[in-house]
């Protein structure tokens, strides 16, 4: 069976043209700092975030992690929305690798306002860990791909800076911010210290992120990468496979946001509810409180349809680069036949 594959954009296959970029990339040795493919890719993805400097990386945890172990001391408090990635997906590395303590601020919608985040800080008090970061997430994953506000990122950035803390974007998804919002990558991250970028979710390459920031933060970064296992020798075949996503695949993305969108507006069964508004490339699907999500997970498996609980009763669906709109039509039709 070809199964129709919605877990994550993590899945997709290179394309034949991403193939033969890699196997042509010029390369050199990263760690001596000589890989013209990794430079290339660092000085362009800088220049499009608006930022001085960008370091190439192996995974988004690995990003997001240099960012907070670059811009805090261990003892330090950090805030980040109760749903964030780097909190609850990334192995409980923000205490195992720079020993900090988060404070996380529950929303009604994954967005995490400067209202919600000053009464959380701690008071200048030798009692209580210092806070140093705040971290916000766009587009926003456990909030079904929501784009956070840009006035409400540019609040928290202006009132964070103005309190003496630094601001961390975790951006693995902002390319699909930016196709949603007609805003320039440059504008979206322009008031965070640090951004990170994801190339292996929506643009489909096949591993890479990209950390940004002023040089002196990236030169910091950097030493923490080396510390952290992330030094890579002859890597420019990676990073060529994330040229040609920039080049081929982002400006397509408004096709997996019309699937998701159609995905969402033909469901039509009264045991499943859309759980959030749907603004990019995620679904998710809340089950009738009498039938658990390994109900409707079982059943897509069984007609070649693969997607992700999203806790007891919440199953999540990401289309991508290798989903059609056949195979939307076909996903909307055994949606609406599942009767638990």
């Amino acid at each position: 069976m070809d199964f129709i594959d919605l877990r994550s954009d993590t899945v997709t296959k290179p394309t034949p043209g991403m193939r033969r970029a890699i196997a042509v990339a010029e390369v050199g040795d990263d760690v001596f700092g000589d890989d013209p493919t990794v430079i290339h890719l660092q000085e362009r993805v800088a220049d499009l975030l608006g930022k001085e400097a960008a370091l190439f990386v192996p995974s988004g945890t690995m990003a997001n992690q240099l960012a907070l172990r670059s811009q805090t001391k261990p003892g330090d408090q950090f805030v980040c929305e109760a749903g964030a990635h780097v909190y609850n997906y990334e192995g409980g590395a923000p205490a195992a690798l720079s020993g900090l303590l988060a404070t996380c601020v529950a929303t009604q919608d994954g967005v995490l306002r400067w209202e919600l985040i000053e009464p959380a800080l701690n008071p200048d008090d030798v009692h209580f860990a210092s806070p140093s970061l705040i971290c916000l997430e766009n587009t926003h994953n456990r909030a079904g791909g929501r784009v956070m506000p840009q006035p409400e990122i540019v609040e928290v950035g202006c009132q964070a800076h103005a309190c003496g803390l630094r601001v961390h974007l975790d951006g693995a998804r902002l390319w699909n911010a930016h196709i949603a919002t007609g805003l320039a990558m440059s504008e979206l991250a322009a008031p965070a210290d640090s951004v990170s970028v994801c190339f292996s979710k929506a643009l489909g390459a096949p591993i890479g992120s990209i950390l940004a920031g002023d040089r002196r933060f990236i030169q910091t970064a950097h030493r923490y990468r080396k510390q952290f296992g992330g030094g890579m020798r002859q890597v420019g075949i990676l990073a060529a496979g994330c040229l040609y996503a920039l080049d081929h695949h982002l400006e397509r993305l408004h096709e997996d946001h019309a699937r998701a969108q159609r995905l969402a507006t033909e469901l039509d069964n009264p045991r499943l509810q859309i759980a959030h508004t749907v603004e990019t490339n995620i679904v998710i699907i809340a089950v009738a409180t009498s039938t658990p999500a390994k109900a409707l997970l079982d059943y897509l498996a069984g007609e070649g349809i693969l997607a992700v609980g999203f806790g007891p009763s919440r199953v999540r669906l990401v289309p991508h680069l290798d989903v059609t709109d056949e195979d939307i039509g076909r996903v909307v039709t055994v949606l609406n036949s599942f009767s638990g």
